[in-house]
């Protein structure tokens, strides 16, 4: 059963092969059999999931179901969801049960989709290793001395584990493409815009985007039909039509041109991540692609670029927790000055602080013009690079990191070794790119390797249908860990 794709299991239950309920039962127990382990998921509420599932049989006995009325799914802790507790991993939110839900979560209810639980994630998303979280470092299931990757580690760890099908994440500097890579899944960052965050926490509001975790390409697919969508109450929602992001996955990849950057294979990248990258676009090549070299000039400005901007919208957006209006508040204090110095001070992690820092200072007075108004013009730099790339491709092959997984604890003292392993997603999301992560191998520690595939705006489909065909004639994406 947990071997099945998205497509399989809808199919099983329009057969009548098992119900929903019975279907959530079981990745409920193996969830809780394996999560003591793995601290994939942060909540589980057995009978609000059960409640999900009956309703969701109720729809399919009266003919009203649709394409994922029954297939559960788990929910990164960073999108409120109503009468769950929403903590973002964070301290801060310890306590805090969402009064609505994010629109991501409402197009998943009417889908039905059932909620298995929330998942694990850096504090504030704010990490690439999911060691950040205030409820505990999540385990890769390939190896539990690695790092998932992050800060949706807990969906992909749960999605790689078989602890659930498919899972909601969000990306706002790699935070989907790494863990799938690191994990062996796939992941896609749509185009920024494509899916609301409306209800999603936020961290740095440029940036983020939320999108979906599975097992293949098909199931990201059909759960992106779902996540999808404009909504009036995210000012950065895009407004066009709606796409089906399922119908081109059957179209042959002959004359599909894929450009290699050639700054993303030099210098830093590990030799096992460009031989498993090798070998995948010899397959690409196999199934007709053409293969051509690109340059990204300005690619090694992405991190102090992403390092400038991201914690100064972090800074903003993070003042709201304060003590004063929901979430921790710090049990003594001597007046309301006192209050929030104590309340941020035990409700943030490190790593939050570190960056909240960051972010206010770049936008000092007498720093914004020198830090946070040249980030932005690199910003554009970068975007104009991957438009003169994108001319001469239809898609961007890349790396995902520049090593497999590395090991718990191995980069946490370096906070700035963590940064540079963002090196090849950052600039995606400063230009608001669609990015997708497939697997493509094993380092020899039997670590998973990714390979990303990049294209340009409202370019979703494109690269769910290559990665879908590149599926068809390998098994990267259906190998499991044991645990």
């Amino acid at each position: 059963m947990v071997e099945k794709s998205i497509k399989q299991l809808a199919a099983a239950l329009a057969a009548g092969e098992f119900s929903a309920v019975e279907l959530a039962t079981e990745y409920l127990r193996r969830a809780k059999a394996h999560n003591g382990e793995l601290n994939a998921f942060i909540t589980f509420d057995e009978d609000k999931t059960l409640a999900e599932a009956k309703a969701a049989d109720a729809l399919r006995a009266a003919g009203n179901a649709g394409a994922l009325t029954g297939i559960p799914l788990a929910h990164k802790d960073i999108f409120c969801q109503e009468g769950w507790h929403t903590t973002c991993g964070s301290r801060m939110l310890e306590n805090f049960i969402a009064p609505y839900s994010a629109h991501v979560v409402e197009q998943c209810r009417k889908a039905g989709l059932v909620t298995l639980g929330r998942t694990n994630m850096d504090e504030f998303a704010m990490g690439s290793s999911n060691e950040n979280s205030f409820y505990g470092v999540v385990k890769n299931p390939w190896d539990k001395l690695a790092v998932p990757g992050g800060s949706s580690g807990g969906s992909a760890a749960a999605v790689a584990a078989r602890l659930a099908p498919i899972a909601t994440a969000t990306d706002t500097g790699g935070s989907i493409r790494q863990p799938a890579a690191f994990c062996g899944v796939t992941g896609i960052k749509p185009t920024y815009g494509v899916v609301s965050r409306f209800g999603m926490i936020a961290y740095a509001s440029s940036l983020d985007q939320g999108g979906p975790i599975g097992k293949s390409a098909e199931d990201c697919a059909m759960l992106l039909n779902v996540m999808a969508g404009f909504d009036e109450r995210d000012a950065t929602s895009v407004q066009r039509d709606k796409e089906d992001y399922t119908r081109d996955l059957n179209q042959p990849l002959k004359g599909l041109k894929v450009g290699l950057p050639k700054e993303y294979f030099a210098e830093g990248l590990d030799a096992e991540v460009a031989s498993a990258i090798d070998a995948a676009i010899a397959e690409y090549k196999k199934l007709g692609a053409e293969v051509v070299e690109i340059s990204l000039p300005n690619t090694r400005m992405a991190i102090p670029s992403y390092y400038v901007i991201a914690p100064a919208e972090a800074s903003s957006n993070l003042s709201r927790f304060d003590g004063v209006r929901y979430g921790h508040r710090a049990a003594e204090y001597d007046g309301l000055t006192e209050m929030y110095e104590k309340t941020r001070a035990e409700g943030f992690g490190w790593e939050v602080k570190r960056r909240i820092l960051t972010g206010t200072y770049v936008l000092s007075h007498g720093y914004y013009d020198a830090y946070y108004l040249q980030a932005q013009k690199v910003r554009r730099l970068l975007a104009e690079d991957f438009q003169r790339g994108l001319a001469q491709c239809d898609v961007i092959a890349a790396p995902v990191a520049p090593t497999a997984a590395w090991n718990i604890g191995e980069k946490s003292d370096d906070p700035v070794a963590m940064y540079l392993e963002d090196i090849y997603t950052l600039g995606v999301n400063l230009a608001g790119l669609p990015g997708l992560s497939h697997p493509v191998g094993f380092a020899k520690n039997g670590r998973p390797i990714g390979m990303q595939l990049i294209g340009n705006y409202f370019a979703e489909a494109k690269l769910l249908n290559a990665a879908h065909q590149f599926q068809q004639v390998t098994d990267w994406h259906t190998r499991a860990p044991e645990l």
